[in-house]
């Protein structure tokens, strides 16, 4: 999926375009040599093969999906965020590379842990030099492009006021053309009608114009095509917009099949490289975690197979992405395994729970195994819990777009969780809130968000009052 560009290419902004998607792997390699040679270490073959797995793993980690020169030209710091994330999941698919080959030991830690530390400053000060001089390009005046709308309404509107408000687009929008009067369109102060459709071909020649936006009704196809028609005289870059968005959209973009131009209403985040870093992430620091917190996990299964009587691990069925049916491991709390039609929810002193399990419950250690889950591909470490699918069938009928949350892969933590929205859905209205934040975690995913609900799930377990 692709997404129009309006701004004036030019050889500048793609040289610079180039040098930072290629900007990564040139200074983590550079570093990795110079650091080396400041401690006298020889630059081996083991360094020579680390430099091959950045040299693929960077552009891919490193590089931000679907990014564009416009998203470069507004808000460095949350650029500069997005890359020390990046760097995060790098250095942790490097390290589980390397506990996997057993290659790690060769390396020296000096070296290793001083090049780790250095090449995001080194980084991050030539990301920003490139993003400022990628701005200065486009704020000049000589990037600016003139606009025109065909079609005064909402849409048309919304698009004016936010190319006004970001002036890295360097649109300058001179007014409308639409064939309704200004009265009866109700235009506001600021808004200028420059004439009607027909008129629309002779001002765009007469005042060199550059961009049309056409925000005309989707059920005004004809009109669409006479207006194209007239345009063919013109030299200006014609864009539709489409006024799909009185919708309730998720991860809207738009894009081809086969050479068809789609926009997509409701899709996965997880596309193309977004999901290769969403999957390597969740696959490295699941096997870290399995590592790390193997020696509690087996304590816990003693402990709660000497407690009570049962399987040590409850799998129950839920939903999971794109509501295909999975089975989500827990340490067994409860003295019951229910995993049928009729399942109820646990509540505050619920005489179900043994005392074991009312701990494991309180610091949410019962969810675990689930990182088994994250290793096996049928969920992920951040996502919409899942839930039985006894109650998915009663919600679903209850909730608008609730099945929607199932885009993505349901996860040991969520967005709702780490906002209040956990434990027992006593009212509608408790599950209405949750599913809000699960949709809204859809609509903005990142991983940077990713990362942020991850700590946020770490406090949490030490301080929930809502854990039981």
């Amino acid at each position: 999926m692709t997404e129009p560009v309006v701004y004036k290419r030019s050889f500048s902004i793609a040289l610079l375009t180039l040098l930072r998607a290629f900007s990564p792997p040139i200074v983590a390699i550079g570093m990795l040599f110079g650091v080396a040679r400041a401690f006298g270490v020889e630059f081996d073959s083991h360094f020579m093969m680390l430099t091959v797995l950045l040299s693929i793993l960077s552009p891919m980690i490193m590089q931000p999906p679907q990014m564009t020169t416009l998203q470069v030209a507004t808000g460095k710091w949350s650029a500069v965020a997005g890359f020390l994330t990046r760097w995060v999941v790098l250095l942790a698919v490097l390290l589980a590379i390397g506990y996997v080959t057993k290659i790690s030991a060769v390396f020296s830690r000096r070296v290793v842990l001083t090049w780790a530390v250095v090449t995001p400053a080194m980084l991050i000060l030539v990301l920003l030099a490139l993003n400022n001089a990628m701005r200065r390009l486009m704020f000049s005046q000589s990037n600016l492009r003139s606009a025109v709308f065909a079609g005064y309404s909402e849409v048309s509107i919304a698009l004016a006021e936010r190319l006004r408000d970001n002036p890295g687009a360097s649109i300058a929008v001179h007014g409308y053309f639409d064939d309704r009067s200004p009265e009866r369109l109700g235009v506001e102060e600021e808004a200028r009608v420059l004439g009607r459709l027909g008129q629309l071909a002779d001002y765009v020649n007469a005042h060199k114009i550059e961009v049309i936006f056409i925000a005309l009704p989707m059920r005004h196809v004809q009109r669409v095509l006479d207006l194209l028609d007239d345009l063919r005289d013109t030299t200006a870059s014609i864009y539709f917009v489409p006024d799909v968005f009185v919708f309730d959209l998720i991860q809207s973009r738009t894009g081809e099949i086969l050479g068809m131009p789609v926009v997509a209403l409701c899709e996965t985040p997880f596309a193309g490289y977004r999901g290769v870093t969403k999957r390597l992430t969740d696959v490295t620091l699941s096997l870290i975690g399995l590592l790390l917190l193997s020696p509690l996990l087996a304590a816990v299964a003693m402990a709660v197979r000497l407690s009570s009587p049962g399987p040590v691990i409850f799998k129950q069925r839920r939903y999971g992405l794109d509501g295909r049916e999975i089975q989500v491991y827990k340490f067994r709390t409860m003295t019951v395994t229910e995993d049928g039609g009729a399942i109820r929810q646990a509540t505050r002193e619920d005489a179900r729970v043994t005392p074991v399990g009312r701990v494991l419950r309180r610091y949410s250690i019962d969810e675990l195994p689930q990182l088994v889950n994250v290793v096996r591909g049928s969920m992920s470490l951040v996502g919409p819990r899942p839930h039985a699918v006894t109650h998915n069938e009663e919600y679903r009928k209850l909730i608008k777009g609730y099945m929607m949350r199932h885009k993505v892969r349901p996860g040991i933590t969520g967005l709702a969780q780490v906002n209040g929205c956990r434990g027992e859905t006593a009212r509608l209205e408790d599950m209405r809130a949750r599913i809000e934040y699960d949709l809204d975690y859809v609509r903005h995913w990142s991983p940077g968000l990713d990362f942020k609900i991850l700590f946020k799930t770490v406090w949490l377990v030490l301080s929930d009052p809502k854990a039981y």
